[in-house]
């Protein structure tokens, strides 16, 4: 309960209109904060930092749920750390992202009849360039209709001309270091798109094929093996079986013929072989599946490429010049003519994957490409982890993380596009070769030229962290916001970003991790669970409900589902439900406002206020405590939750329809209830502002007359307990909510107004007589009352008046079924705890719940049997 410093408001402030519509002031209020630097951060100021950097989006992209979402969690950290005096950083930008932004304009070109060759490299990347400026980006706007609070005068570019550097320098100092290599092996390969592609860009799906069973060799000397890609056994350079398989040792060391060859190929014993899986016998084409081209290592075994880039068969003879799919079938009939297939399974679904691009089956293909050597530095990224420097977030995910860094692979960096960061090495006539770092000229004369790769995406926002904040240079900015506070992102892109940028962050910043903690989210899928996608027809487009529902109701609804490294799902329902718990909030502080709710002032003391009062500061100190623990523990949908029910239940529903007999009375004790109010809805506003920033903002700037709550100072802990208060306001809470149901079972209209005489003696209730009456619609009983109904709740007695109102049979007849119920509840608890063998064997929390159940089933026994003894006899 702490006074906030803040600047003078710039001008008197309207009253609030009957009705909130976010529409009216989402977009003037963002360009506000924006206009008066809010979001910017000071890399010379003397607070203490907070920086969160934006996983950043690609150029190409638009916001979706799982932006909405990341960006919601992240807005709503740096919100709640500036309020708390942080010199916050959130950093935003664009990733160029090179297979997709390659695709989007070689599809405008295709519209033109043109290829990227008519246009030559240089023109085609000045063409990518023109895009980007004319059409790329647009998530940047949208990013302001969610309320982002991202410093925009920072905004970089993975491509921008500080980024190129940083990209350059990290790739000299790597290769000169030995780190970065050049070699032939296995990768992703898209034959349409014509380049390497990483593991996260290769999508799943079972896919209809043929499984077909072949007879290798002569004679005894056979094997039969299986395969989906028969197309490939034109490369096989070996048949693998288990060292230990007997059914197989004659023939291992033994050379067999390769079908529709005039080829033998040796069959090798090797472990990778399961031999309870099929035949037990593989057949090994090291150049076109990645196991293979392990086992061909091992045993020194050639690789023979079979395909093109276009996946197009090159080996000579009857199959040449087909494409993959069709030289299968053809190779297939061959052997099917040649007495060779043993059994053929079709269909047979099994899993494949697509270029997540362009949706091509993806090769497995030979490639000379860059690599980075990964050992020394994956070592790095999990003692950062394991040594607590880095907190991961939930803590169960560190078991997938430590599952990647610990058994990393080294990583292919290099595409075949034209789009991206070019490999910055020159190789010279004679073989030489030239890393150029970013202040060093290139070799010249006749016969050097550029390498054609670009690096791959992920090399570039791998160093996201620090190369946003200008390193290379010792900067300012990488000085003060260096580390980063916390990363916040998807589980997904754990092994692809996160570990990515622990292993360049550790390499480059001398062993300083880029973040103190991961914290990991899920994804966010439909209110049934489903993956959201084009092709199952749930895909939502989140401008839809911001435009119907307004941001902050989507922000509530993505917020209260958060819960760390677990999906998230989320429906159009409930998103109408946050926007009704907007409406809430307006309507209730408006209604406050106009009865008396004001800040002017100190707080009265204890003393002064009723128990009402005390009750709702008291719970007002707990909150506040909670919702900060929350946050510490990356809970959204604890925190979010606790806010809601707080606000609208204790707030909204219970505090100020107590209070309303007060402000209506008006004198002193209802200038205390609303000074008490006033602090409320203070504190319940900046409480809620980093998840609904544009409601809160309307309200707590006219609530307050100061500038802004965006630069308010977060809620303290009051340390306010008043348990007295809390078991009073209970107390009248039981009785209110027990007399509220049986009008409900009467079919009363909530507005109806029935004669009741109260018996509240003997208890704390009595000073709420008038608030009871009020809440409940109680009249005084007057002449001619007739008790009709008695209800014996929690001491207190409330005996109504309900002639010609209640059906007394149905009501006994309710009464009884209720009781009945009750009854067999009873009977079946007790029954269980006599019974020593569950007892024995039943788990304690089993067993508690069931005493639980003993105990209010007696509860309601009690308290049926007094409302049948209070019903009017006929």
């Amino acid at each position: 309960m702490t006074e906030n410093a803040q600047h003078p408001q710039p001008a008197s402030t309207p009253e609030l209109p009957t009705q909130y519509a976010p529409a009216e002031v989402e977009g003037k209020l963002y360009e506000r904060w924006v206009d008066r630097g809010y979001f910017e951060a000071d890399a010379k100021s003397d607070k203490p930092p907070y920086t969160i950097v934006i996983p950043p989006p690609n150029v190409t992209g638009s916001l979706h749920l799982g932006h909405a979402f990341e960006h919601t969690i992240i807005d709503a950290l740096t919100r709640r750390k500036r309020m708390q005096g942080y010199e916050t950083l959130w950093q935003p930008g664009m990733d160029h992202a090179g297979i997709a932004t390659q695709n989007v304009v070689e599809r405008e070109l295709a519209k033109e009849g043109k290829s990227r060759q008519d246009l030559g490299r240089e023109a085609f990347v000045e063409r990518v360039w023109q895009w980007k400026e004319e059409s790329g980006g647009q998530i940047s706007g949208q990013m302001r209709r969610l309320g982002d609070g991202v410093a925009w005068s920072r905004e970089r570019f993975t491509m921008d001309e500080g980024l190129s550097e940083a990209v350059q320098t990290i790739f000299k100092r790597l290769f000169d270091d030995g780190l970065i290599y050049r070699a032939e092996r296995i990768i992703n390969w898209c034959p349409r798109c014509l380049t390497a592609i990483s593991d996260i860009e290769v999508e799943y799906q079972d896919d209809d094929g043929e499984l077909v069973s072949i007879t290798y060799g002569e004679g005894e000397e056979t094997l039969v093996v299986a395969t989906t890609r028969a197309e490939t056994m034109l490369g096989d350079t070996a048949v693998a079986v288990h060292p230990d398989d007997e059914r197989y040792a004659h023939l291992v060391g033994e050379r067999i013929r390769l079908p529709l060859t005039d080829r033998t190929i040796p069959v090798v014993a090797d472990t990778h072989v399961d031999p309870e899986f099929g035949t037990g016998a593989v057949k090994v084409t090291p150049a076109h599946d990645p196991n293979d081209f392990e086992i061909g290592r091992r045993h020194d075994l050639p690789n023979i490429t079979v395909m093109d880039e276009r996946a197009v068969i090159t080996v000579p003879g009857p199959f040449q010049g087909l494409d993959r799919f069709e030289a299968r079938s053809a190779i297939v009939a061959a052997l099917r003519a040649d007495g060779r297939i043993v059994a053929e399974k079709r269909p047979y679904v099994h899993s494949v994957g697509h270029c997540s691009r362009c949706k091509t089956t993806v090769e497995p293909r030979l490639s000379l490409q860059w690599w980075v050597k990964v050992a020394t530095l994956a070592k790095a990224a999990g003692d950062a982890v394991r040594d607590g420097r880095v907190t991961i977030h939930p803590k169960e995910m560190e078991s997938r993380y430590f599952a990647w860094v610990d058994d990393l692979r080294d990583w292919n960096i290099s595409r075949q596009l034209w789009w991206g960061h070019r490999i910055p090495v020159w190789h010279g006539p004679d073989g030489e070769t030239v890393c150029v770092g970013p202040d060093e000229e290139p070799p010249t004369g006749e016969g050097w030229s550029q390498d054609t790769d670009v690096l791959d995406t992920w090399f570039s926002s791998a160093l996201w962290p620090f190369s946003t904040l200008g390193w290379p240079e010792q900067t300012p900015s990488l000085e003060k916001f260096y580390p980063n506070s916390v990363l916040v992102t998807g589980y997904d892109i754990l092994f692809f970003w996160v570990a990515r940028m622990m292993l360049f962050g550790l390499y480059a910043m001398d062993g300083t991790p880029p973040f103190h903690t991961i914290a990991l989210h899920g994804m966010v899928r439909d209110q049934f669970g489903k993956k959201m996608s084009k092709s199952f027809g749930n895909a939502v487009n989140p401008l839809d409900w911001m435009d119907k529902y307004g941001s902050d109701a989507v922000r509530f609804t993505l917020a209260r589902g958060a819960n760390p490294g677990v999906d998230v799902p989320i429906g159009e329902d409930w998103v109408q439900g946050s926007r009704n718990f907007a409406n809430k909030i307006w309507n209730a502080t408006r209604f406050a406002m106009m009865n008396g709710a004001t800040v002017d002032g100190p707080l009265p003391a204890p003393e002064q206020m009723s128990a009402t009062d005390r009750w709702i500061l008291s719970r007002l100190g707990e909150t506040v405590a909670q919702v900060d623990a929350y946050y510490d523990d990356y809970q959204f949908a604890k925190l979010s939750d606790t806010l809601f029910h707080f606000a609208w239940d204790e707030v909204f529903d219970w505090y100020v329809e107590l209070s309303k007999t007060t402000f209506f009375d008006g004198g002193e004790q209802a200038k205390v209830s609303g000074r008490v109010l006033g602090e409320v809805l203070d504190v319940t506003l900046r409480l809620l502002h980093p998840v609904v920033p544009f409601v809160t903002e309307t309200l707590w700037t006219t609530l307050t007359s100061k500038e802004s709550v965006v630069i308010a100072d977060w809620p303290a802990d009051s340390g306010f307990r008043d348990q007295d208060a809390e078991r009073e306001i209970e107390h009248l809470q039981q009785v209110i909510t027990e007399v509220r149901r049986f009008r409900a079972d009467q079919g009363l209209q909530p507005g109806q107004k029935v004669p009741a005489r109260l018996d509240l003696s003997g208890t704390s209730l009595a000073a709420h007589e008038a608030a009871i009456r009020q809440v409940l619609r109680l009249q005084p009983e007057g002449d001619g009352f007739h008790a009709t109904a008695t209800l014996p709740v929690a001491g207190t007695t409330v005996a109504l008046d309900l002639s010609g109102t209640i059906d007394v049979e149905a009501e006994h007849k309710r009464l009884t079924k209720d009781l009945g119920a009750a009854e067999k509840e009873k009977a079946q608890a007790t029954a269980k705890l006599g019974n020593e063998a569950f007892l024995a064997k039943a788990p304690d929390n089993v067993v508690d719940k069931i005493r639980t159940r003993l105990a209010k089933a007696e509860t309601d026994i009690e308290r049926i049997t007094a409302q049948i003894a209070g019903l009017p006899q006929g």
